[in-house]
């Protein structure tokens, strides 16, 4: 093959791979989560056949619990497991065997509510508040004792007998009812804790998974810049012992394809590390390594912050946690007021008097009297802990309100950049790949050029795919997903 016809082929197959970077699907679907399918080491994901449709409701591995009203807002805006949750367009699979081999987004967020051991106890803790609720109403127990006075008497060796005695101490001052709200508060508490440990997993296992999904697509890029070097390279040798091109050439394209090499091999090991993370994240690190589904050049989410805003706000767990501990710390004040009224113990029984050889009955009353103690400290220490508490909500909606407007910023830049990229940084570096490679075909360049035009074409892929993680990655901050109307193109 002259050395012509072989740079014509080189370019169109460069050219191919360069417009097949760029024209992923831009779509996205919506899907249910599915059953995770066998697990087997990486294979190839083509990016060309639709992702599939099934719909499969899961089980959440929380127990139910009755909540207020408080709990059911906050837990109206978390995904359920078998709630739709919109993704990024899923790569779709070229074989059945492959999509079996594949996890999309939906299945690591399934398997980790299957498998997060945090989730799990977290859903523990609210069986355990559970179950302090349900002691904290209880009435005390009575008593029955038995009584046998003057028994040596000599006028009745029997003495006195009272068998048998009851007591009872009644509570007074609602302190049983305040008792009882208070830990039905720390139910609610536990609850919201349990869906705020959601949103955290869920934007765990995105933030991995979407790091797994860029570490795949420069793989790629690697091993697409690696095939071509190759034949690049045994191309130049047959050309230098044609004496058609200089030796410098066949030095510079080994020194490129072993650059190549080299950086497919990290590539490679950055993947491996990426998913141990995500596996760990999940809850699951003995997860087998698989291939993930997706795509990151997808119909990207258009945010409003003021909307998103006003929804974290309204809706946020840890917000809805800090205010139930307000009310629950108001309550508690007022059950350590209610401590100042004494409860009452009162008691009968049967006396048997063997003096006298008669029965009888006794009866008693009694109460402490709140002289020195009226639980004056407590009361101080609870009505501290109010003020603590309403401090505490506006601190946890101000770090709230930071985080999100960190990952907005974050977003934001992100995606100007990725769009830059895509409007003007990627259509430029091909372009002048292909003027650099028609020069040199008409013996205008050396073909130093030529690689160099080549390299910047794959350093600007890396960067888009590095500023589209970005915009995923800030995406997946964890805070209320399901936003109103206008968030209809938010894939979260």
């Amino acid at each position: 093959m002259d050395g012509e016809k072989y740079q014509q082929i080189f370019s169109a197959a460069l050219l191919a791979a360069f417009l097949g970077f760029l024209a992923q699907g831009c779509a996205h679907s919506k899907a249910q989560l599915r059953p995770n399918a066998a697990t087997s080491q990486p294979q190839a994901v083509s990016a060309n056949t639709p992702k599939p449709s099934e719909q499969v409701p899961q089980s959440s591995p929380e127990t139910n619990t009755p909540v207020s009203q408080e709990v059911r807002l906050a837990s109206a805006v978390v995904p359920e497991p078998a709630e739709e949750i919109q993704t990024p367009a899923e790569a779709g699979i070229t074989t059945s065997q492959e999509q079996q081999h594949s996890l999309g987004l939906q299945d690591l967020l399934r398997i980790s509510l299957e498998r997060n051991p945090e989730l799990r106890r977290a859903a523990l803790q609210v069986e355990a508040a559970q179950g302090k609720a349900v002691q904290a109403g209880l009435y005390p127990n009575p008593t029955v004792s038995t009584e046998g006075t003057e028994l040596g008497n000599r006028n009745g060796p029997g003495g006195f007998i009272v068998a048998p005695f009851v007591g009872q101490e009644l509570v007074t001052g609602g302190k049983l009812r305040l008792g009882r709200s208070v830990a039905e508060r720390e139910v609610n508490e536990a609850s919201l804790a349990l869906v705020s440990q959601r949103f955290t997993l869920y934007t765990s296992v995105r933030r991995g998974y979407f790091e797994v999904l860029a570490a795949q697509r420069r793989i790629e890029i690697f091993s697409e810049l690696v095939g071509l070097a190759t034949k690049a390279t045994e191309t130049t040798e047959i050309l230098v012992k044609g004496r058609q091109v200089a030796p410098l050439d066949l030095i510079q394209m080994r020194v490129e394809l072993n650059r190549f090499r080299a950086e497919l091999e990290a590539a490679h090991r950055d993947r491996a590390a990426a998913w141990r993370r995500l596996a760990a994240a999940i809850g699951a690190p003995e997860l087998p390594d698989t291939i993930v589904r997706g795509e990151l050049d997808a119909a990207w989410p258009n945010y409003d912050f003021d909307l998103a805003s006003r929804r974290l706000l309204d809706c946020h767990p840890d917000i809805r946690a800090a205010q139930i501990a307000l009310n629950r710390v108001q309550i508690a004040l007022d059950r350590a007021r209610a401590e100042r009224i004494p409860n009452v113990t009162v008691g009968a029984g049967y006396e048997r008097d063997n003096v006298d050889d008669q029965d009888q009955w006794v009866f008693r009353v009694s109460m402490p009297i709140p002289v020195f103690n009226r639980n004056q400290g407590n009361v101080q220490a609870a009505g501290a802990e109010v003020g603590r508490a309403a401090a505490n909500v506006v601190n946890v909606q101000n770090q709230l309100l930071s985080r999100l407007a960190t990952a907005f910023g974050r977003y934001d830049a992100a995606r100007e950049r990725a769009e830059t990229y895509r409007k003007s940084v990627l259509p430029d570096a091909s372009e002048a790949y292909q003027l650099a490679l028609a020069a040199y075909q008409g013996g205008q360049f050396e073909y130093l050029r030529v690689l160099q035009a080549q390299r910047a074409v794959a350093e600007a892929n890396l960067e888009y795919i590095q500023a589209l993680t970005d915009l995923w990655q800030a995406a997946s901050y964890s805070g209320p997903k399901k936003l109103d109307h206008d968030f209809e193109s938010n894939p979260w």
